[in-house]
């Protein structure tokens, strides 16, 4: 830089400066100069390096859906309202309001287009079948129309009816409304049948004593109520005319058969006509053993009474093996079977488990309760489990193999029909008919309608299926509409 360009410079500097701080005093005619310089120069200068003007504010279109605070505070009035100090609420139109459940084409379309314009394709390229109601009431139209509130018919494309019974739904409505899908998978489904029961004796173990002739109880051995006897234990000794004489007539006839099997026929024991045989003789007095081992649970005589024939005198049980009789309702019997594990856990010893099978189910049900008996066999060689006690039992239903199951939640029951919804992925769900098996553990199994790896819905699946309903009776509708109408509605619809 020469030294007159130097001087230059420092004269424009201080010219500037001058300028700058005449312009700022008020009244000085100095900026109206100023200002038509600016002028003059931005007519003279490229257009490229002139300041961006500011974008217009898109205008708003559509019918007020709502009023909104002027400060944009959350609130929301349906109807014109006024602040606390008195200003008036801003009007939101149809082109303002933000929608959520919209596809992102459709976010991104300008506000003067119809709200009502498909995402992905032009609005020409495709022929509208109706106009739908857009609060999802089952109302259709066959030209565009408005509702009571002035929100414009939704159109339903052609192309939006090809996939029969798929419904549609917008990634904004599936996580607003917490859609959830799980897989059905081949799973072990065991139903535990619960019910109340009581141990008993086994019919099978009990052994009763009595005379079949008329007789004197001479003694009876040191048993009572309760006690635990052996088998061939003594129990009492006994005087019996009649046993007496047919003993004698044995003695005179050994060896023929009728004799030893008239001994036998009045309840001799075995071991007594043997007695007879060896010594050649007739006992005056008779001494009764026990049949089996057992416990003492009835003792009906004592010493020096007169027993009738028919008489029980002594009752034994034997309780090495008890029964569990329980009550199941007869909704459950039909997935009850004999030979299933069972577990009982008496009311007498809490956290103790006795394991046990159904050994048979009863033929009748009790008219009063609509129950099936069922009796369960439980070994007891300690004699813990006592008779008449309660117990709780649960019965393993179901098999091993493995089936297809899908949660609980996921199975809509109206009674008649059972459907899932089937996620067929990008929003599309399916309404499928099932026929479902049994239950357990928060799963059902799906015995028809689908397969292992399908994907249901199971949460949020009313929504879809109400979503489902109204398209099936919009479609319907539509049906009853006649062609010449439809094709009509394409070409009055605005391009």
């Amino acid at each position: 830089m020469n030294r007159s360009a130097w001087l230059a410079g420092t004269l424009a500097a201080l010219a500037a400066g001058g300028t700058g701080y005449w312009t700022g005093r008020e009244g000085s005619p100095v900026a109206v100069l100023v200002e038509r310089a600016r002028v003059e120069f931005a007519h003279w200068m490229p257009a490229r390096w002139s300041a961006p003007a500011a974008p217009a504010p898109a205008k708003a279109t559509g019918p007020v859906v709502y009023y909104q605070d002027p400060d944009g505070k959350p609130i929301f009035a349906p109807e014109p309202r006024k602040t606390a100090d008195g200003r008036d609420f801003r009007a939101v139109h149809a082109s303002e309001d933000v929608r959520f459940d919209a596809d992102e084409s459709e976010a991104e379309m300008p506000a003067d287009m119809p709200s009502h314009a498909s995402a992905g394709a032009p609005a020409g390229s495709r022929r509208v079948l109706y106009y739908r109601n857009p609060m999802g009431l089952p109302d259709t139209s066959p030209v565009p129309k408005k509702d009571s509130m002035g929100m414009d018919y939704i159109p339903v494309y052609a192309g939006e009816d090809t996939d029969t019974g798929i419904v549609k739904v917008s990634p904004g409505k599936i996580q607003r409304t917490g859609v959830r899908s799980e897989a059905a998978e081949r799973r072990v489904l065991s139903v535990p049948v619960r019910a109340p029961g009581s141990i008993e004796e086994d019919e099978r173990r009990i052994s009763v004593i009595s005379m079949r002739a008329d007789a004197f109880i001479e003694k009876v051995e040191n048993v009572a109520t309760g006690d635990h006897v052996h088998k061939g234990q003594p129990l009492l000794r006994l005087f019996s005319p009649e046993i007496n004489a047919a003993a004698a007539q044995y003695l005179t006839g050994i060896g023929y058969e009728g004799a030893r099997r008239r001994l036998e026929n009045l309840g001799m024991p075995a071991e007594v006509i043997d007695e007879i045989e060896r010594t050649r003789k007739v006992p005056a007095i008779l001494t009764w053993s026990s049949p089996r081992d057992g416990v003492v649970v009835e003792r009906n005589i004592s010493d020096g009474m007169r027993a009738k024939s028919g008489d029980v005198l002594f009752r034994i049980v034997d309780h090495s093996r008890v029964w569990v009789l329980v009550d199941v309702p007869e909704r459950d019997l039909a997935v009850v079977a004999e030979g299933q594990r069972a577990t009982v856990r008496p009311r007498s010893f809490p956290g103790r488990v006795f394991t046990g099978t159904v050994a048979r189910i009863y033929p009748h049900l009790a008219m009063g309760t609509r129950t099936a008996r069922l009796r369960i066999e439980l070994p007891n060689p300690n004699g813990e489990l006592r008779p008449a006690m309660y117990a709780e039992v649960e019965i393993a239903t179901g098999n091993a193999e493995p089936v297809v199951t899908v949660p609980d939640d996921a199975v809509l029951d109206s009674g008649a029909t059972q459907i899932v919804l089937l996620d067929m992925g990008e929003g599309r769900f399916e309404p499928r008919e099932v026929k479902v098996g049994r239950r357990g553990n928060g799963y059902v199994e799906i015995r028809e309608g689908i397969a292992a790896g399908d994907r249901v819905v199971t949460s949020a699946n009313f929504l879809i299926d109400a979503e489902s309903n109204l398209k099936a009776a919009l479609q319907g509708m539509a049906t009853a509409a006649s062609p010449a109408g439809t094709s009509a509605l394409a070409e009055e619809r605005p391009r």
